[in-house]
């Protein structure tokens, strides 16, 4: 069975160059959970140039939703730099979705 995994990273910077090193991080994690066999939710591309067009927290609160709906989340190696992706796998924690903080981990046979 396919599982959908959710990849939580840190977005937002202070610069486009940044913010698009951060999106790039997770969609070659994404890309990686393909090759695994999985489906990757990333959300760095979702709304990649949706700037300005809704307030922020509309955003956060859609990735919220869809995380919920996901079996797994990835962080991105860099993920306790964003308070978003610590809010993420903290909620991913706290509704039983198993948290994994590397495609290796992510790869590895579990229970």
């Amino acid at each position: 069975m396919i599982k959908v995994v959710y990849i939580a990273g840190p977005y937002r910077a202070d610069n486009a160059w940044d913010r698009e090193e951060h999106i790039r991080t997770a969609e070659r994690l994404a890309l990686d959970v393909w090759r695994l066999g999985h489906a990757a939710l990333c959300p760095h591309t979702n709304s990649r140039f949706f700037d300005g067009a809704l307030p922020d927290q509309v955003f956060l609160d859609g990735d919220i939703a869809m995380m919920l709906r996901c079996d797994a989340v990835l962080l991105t190696p860099d993920w306790r730099k964003s308070r978003g992706a610590r809010d993420e796998r903290a909620i991913a924690i706290e509704n039983g979705i198993p948290v994994f903080e590397s495609i290796t981990e992510l790869a590895a046979p579990h229970p």
